[in-house]
This record gives C-alpha cells, structure tokens and sequence, in this order.
C-alpha cells in the first residue's frame, strides 16, 4: 500500500539542494525511510534523476552494518560520488553510527552531495540539530499519519474511520493490517521489541519493570496533570515500591526522547509566563497508548484530546496547556481566585489560538462549563471548543467558535473556519 505523505515530501523537496543537511526524525516506524526512499526518490527519478545519483542507506539492515561504523560509511559514501552530478545521499537511522556528525559534515561543502537522513532519537539528533548542525542543518519531524492520511486508506464511512483511528493508531504497518488481531499483534510487537528495547538499550536500563509501570501509569493518565514527584509517589502509594523522583525524571526524559510520548508545559495566560509543574503527556501514537492497556480504557474524550494534541503538533504548532485565573467571593465576601484550564495554547509565528477539546456537549451546563475558561481569556486571540462528532461550524455571542472534529482534521486552515 501506497500511502502519500504530501505535506512532508513538499517540504524536503522545498529544501533540495540547500546546501544543508536534511534530518527527518520521528518515532520508530512511522514512515522516515519510506518518506526518503520511496516517495521522495521517487520524486527524484520523476525530475529525470538516475539511480545511479540516488544512494540509499539503511543502517537498520544487516548487510548495512559494517557502515555503522563512521569512517567505513563515508568511505563508501565517497565510492558512490562517480562524477560531477548532484548525488542525493539518504541515509535511514543514522543515530546507529557514532560520530555521525562528523561524517555528515564532511559533505556540507560538497557540490555534488545531497543529504538526507533519518533518525528516532530526539536526544542524539533534535539537540544536535540546535548545537552541532546550528546553520547547517534542519529538522522534518515526521509523524504517524494523521486522520486525513489515515482515511485516505480505508472505503469505511468516516465515524468508523474515525473511531478506528483512535484506538489503533496511525502507524502505517498497523494501517496495512485488516484485523483486530493483526493490528494488536504488531502494535504489541512493536512497542515491547522496537520501542522498549530501543530505550533499554540505548540507556542500559536495569529496572525494566519500574519503566514498564510508567508507562502504563502515562498510559491511564492522558490528558491529566501530573510531574515526577507525582509519579513517585504512585509508586509508594499503590505499587509499594519506592523509586526515586530523579529516577522517574531520567525515564520520562528517555521516553520522550524516544519520540513515544510528548510532554506539554503549562502556561499561565494572563500572567504571561511558564509553570515549572506539572504537566500534561501525550501519546504519539494513540494505537501503542491502547496496546499498553491491552485496550482496556478505550476512554474517547481522552483519546479525542490526544488526537487533537497530535494533529496540532503535526501541523507545526507549539502546544501548551494553558491556566488562567478568575476571581472568585465566597459567601464572606472574602475574594479569592480560581484558576481554569484551557486545554491547548497552540502557538505558530504571530498565530495564537485557544482551544478546547469536547467529547459532547449535551446540555447547557455542559456548555457553559466548557466555554467557562475561554470566557475569561480577555486578549483577542481566537477561541475554539472542539467538539468530538459532526457540528455546523459556529459562533457563538461571546465569540467562541464551535467545529466539529471532522472538519477540524480534514480541512485545511480548519482554524480559521
């Protein structure tokens, strides 16, 4: 099966020939090496560029590994430069070679190199990205497909489509299967064989089971506040075991650095400002959130909200949880403050939206509770309830937009409905 991914091949063909090296990073199997290997150099060799001037690497095969060594891979890198023209260099989990930043270096200056690579470790590649590669280097960040990827797959109506959506996930292999055994026999091969090991090795993990209880405890807890100190404590309180806040810190920066889940900030609206604690974490992929629960807490207000998270970030947003306060009097008359949640604060460039994620709004005080934090955000920044089935596109008289999930995944610019 084919599976187009237009908006990331758009943007590595816009950064052809930059002078750059071109880092596509992303989870484990989401699609990094078909995106280059496939789509892009097919791409290529529709512009009348030869095979022979298409080099692909895949470190991941066995009969590529000798080149996991820095000094063998740029050896036969050279071998392959035969003349003058444009070679298009695309090299799959470069993470594997060490020093791999001095070999990509080594063809920054080279007229007749094109590189690209792909990786899945946000700490090896991202900060390298920022410190390594700063002006030399940019990032695609690829993501499992999303829903208007994912439909474009299945002759189901689009509430099934949906549905299956959020409780198998986006990554293509999974896709590609028809059944429900299918899906969670890979879905369950790929996170206890790629994903854990990939994290236990990479870290030399003792403690497996410390790290598989956290992630089933960030599993139960999407959409929910919670911080290292928290996390802890669980451990003490229901598990009776005692692991130690830095210990969770550690796990959790590798699992997001593993591109598994991603962590959102709070942000204080009206103050203006970060707070430190605590935070909100997403799945990357809704599919291996479900798998990690054996598909027990099929919850769909919360996997819509992690949906929603993962379409912003998808769409290039930076995405927070935002706070802001509202001033309250008790029956004294004494004030106080109450502080409101708003579920996203997605910045990009001068935009700004506030956005709220609802499963249902069935009566008005459904309503009124949903609207009740956008209501006290007075900047003029706009304001969305996203709301989890079909809606008409509305405006209400306090200036709050109302759209329905399916025009929000499937329209461009949904934002500005």
């Amino acid at each position: 099966m084919i599976i187009q991914r237009d908006t990331y091949l758009q943007k590595l063909i816009a950064k052809r020939h930059n002078g750059k090296i071109k880092i596509v990073t992303g989870i484990r199997r989401c699609g990094k090496s078909f995106l280059l290997s496939t789509l892009y150099a097919g791409w290529l060799k529709e512009q009348g560029v030869d095979n022979e001037h298409i080099i692909n690497i895949n470190l991941e095969d066995r009969r590529h590994k000798p080149l996991r060594d820095p000094d063998a891979l740029l050896a036969y890198i050279d071998s392959k430069l035969t003349d003058d023209k444009m070679h298009y260099v695309m090299i799959d989990e470069i993470q594997l070679v060490p020093e791999f930043e001095d070999v990509l270096n080594s063809y920054l200056n080279m007229s007749n190199a094109d590189v690209y690579v792909t990786g899945s470790n946000a700490r090896f590649l991202s900060k390298q990205v920022r410190t390594e590669f700063a002006g030399r280097g940019e990032e695609v960040k690829l993501y499992p497909l999303t829903f208007k990827e994912y439909i474009t797959t299945t002759t189901e109506n689009r509430n099934d489509a949906l549905r299956d959506y959020m409780i198998y996930g986006g990554l293509p292999q999974v896709v590609e299967k028809k059944t429900h055994e299918e899906k969670v026999e890979i879905l369950k091969a790929l996170f206890e064989n790629t994903y854990i090991s990939d994290i236990v090795e990479r870290y030399k993990i003792r403690n497996t089971e410390v790290l598989d209880e956290l992630l089933n405890i960030l599993a139960s807890a999407i959409g929910g506040l919670t911080n290292a100190t928290k996390l802890a404590n669980t451990f003490e309180s229901v598990k009776h075991e005692k692991v130690s806040r830095n210990t969770i810190v550690n796990y959790l920066e590798y699992i997001c650095d593993s591109f598994l889940i991603e962590k959102a900030s709070r942000y204080d609206i009206k103050g203006k400002r970060y707070i430190d604690s605590p935070y909100k974490y997403y799945f990357t992929d809704c599919g291996l959130r479900n798998m990690r629960l054996n598909f027990r807490q099929i919850e769909y207000s919360h996997l819509l909200e992690n949906v929603i998270y993962n379409e912003l970030i998808a769409r290039g947003f930076s995405v927070d949880v935002g706070v802001v306060a509202k001033q309250t009097r008790d029956g004294n008359g004494e004030r106080g403050r109450q502080y409101l949640e708003v579920d996203f604060v997605c910045n990009q460039g001068s935009k700004r939206y506030y956005i709220q994620s609802a499963y249902r709004m069935s009566d008005k005080e459904k309503v009124k509770q949903e609207e009740a934090s956008l209501r006290h955000i007075d900047d003029s920044f706009k304001k969305i309830i996203i709301l989890g089935e079909y809606t008409p596109v509305l405006h209400n008289e306090s200036g709050i937009t109302i759209l329905g999930i399916y025009d929000f995944l499937l329209k461009e610019n949904s934002l500005e409905l």
